[in-house]
């Protein structure tokens, strides 16, 4: 059951953000203005609460990334990508999703891979495990 839920959290989330692209895209700017002014505060607010619980501990450590035996030093890669999508640009942003996509592919599981039921795995367009760039 909390697979299925989580798959409908990401697919609202996934739905949510493509009709904001889309507004973004094709949005008359009376309805532009209108969506940024009530979307960019929440948005931001969104990336605020994400980092929050990406913030170093004393040690150095982001205390969610890390585990038991692996400590993942600040800065995660939550706050990397923030840092591309929000200060550096689209050429960093650029950069990392290379890489990760390259580091991705290197450590995902074949597609033998039985582990879920046909009826937990996700479907449409956003069962994707990498989102395709718009």
């Amino acid at each position: 059951m909390d697979q299925i839920l989580g798959q409908v959290l990401r697919n609202a989330v996934w739905e949510r953000l493509d009709r904001l692209t889309d507004v973004a895209n094709d949005a008359d700017a009376p309805a532009l203005i209108s969506v940024a002014r009530s979307e960019l505060p929440r948005l931001a607010e969104g990336w605020r609460a994400i980092l929050r619980v990406h913030e170093p501990d004393e040690r150095g450590d982001c205390p969610t990334c890390s585990t038991r035996w692996h400590k993942c030093k600040a800065p995660c890669s939550v706050w990397q990508v923030a840092h591309d999508h929000l200060v550096a640009g689209g050429l960093a942003h650029f950069q990392h999703s290379r890489r990760y996509r390259r580091r991705r592919a290197e450590s995902t599981p074949d597609e033998t891979n039985t582990s879920t039921t046909p009826a937990t795995r996700p479907t449409g367009r956003h069962a994707l495990i990498g989102r395709p760039h718009r």
